[in-house]
């Protein structure tokens, strides 16, 4: 679970623009905030995650990065960390949050830590977004379709909105699997694209190479 596909597109697709402070939300080993501290370079970036060994190998990461004087991990789960900082703003906050809503959860403790989720976490996660939140800033999030679903109807009753919906494809005829979608204050119509990984089995496609050359050494 150090590296998966969702976390990678996450990473490279989530904002648009130079940022001054951005959260990563359960940032795991670190990949994504690592990924945000190398496209934006001016950014300073705080990665909050619950898991002490996950938290422990994160930290280890960014002290050996270019980035390390960017980059500081709260060993917290969100709930405890927004509630020790209040006031605290950010212009980008992205998170692979768990998703298996309310299903039946798998054998051992730390894959059920990372993976499953009920309802009242996301109703967490949303109101906790919204309240540190910059008033033109945007949340980024990597989700199941039926996930994503029910966190834009959370979303609404939070004033967030969403600004852009990409939808992800493990092959053009598949149904789609996983939206990246961001949030934010403003109402206004969605962007829409798609995704597709695959050409055909283990051949990538040219948008998945294009959105991932600068982070993966088999691109």
């Amino acid at each position: 679970m150090k590296i998966n596909t969702d976390g990678v597109l996450l990473g490279a697709l989530a904002g648009t623009a130079e940022y001054s402070t951005i959260l990563d939300i359960g940032t795991g080993t670190g990949v994504i905030a690592l990924m945000l501290a190398q496209r934006f370079t001016y950014a300073r970036i705080d990665a909050v995650e619950i898991d002490e060994s996950a938290a422990i190998t994160a930290e280890n990461n960014f002290k050996g990065s270019p980035f390390a004087d960017r980059l500081t991990l709260f060993p917290a789960g969100f709930e405890d960390f927004f509630g020790s900082y209040p006031d605290k703003k950010y212009d980008l906050i992205v998170s692979n949050p768990p998703f298996y809503i309310n299903s039946l959860q798998s054998p051992g403790v730390k894959k059920n830590l990372a993976k499953h989720a009920g309802e009242g976490f996301f109703e967490g996660l949303v109101e906790g977004v919204s309240n540190h939140l910059t008033e033109n800033g945007t949340c980024w999030l990597v989700l199941p379709i039926e996930t994503a679903e029910l966190v834009k109807t959370l979303a609404a009753q939070n004033q967030l909105y969403p600004q852009k919906i990409i939808k992800v494809y493990s092959f053009k005829n598949d149904e789609p699997h996983r939206e990246v979608l961001a949030l934010g204050f403003d109402a206004k119509q969605s962007e829409e694209e798609e995704l597709v990984i695959y050409d055909e089995p283990k051949v990538y496609s040219g948008r998945y190479q294009e959105v991932l050359k600068e982070f993966l050494t088999i691109f």
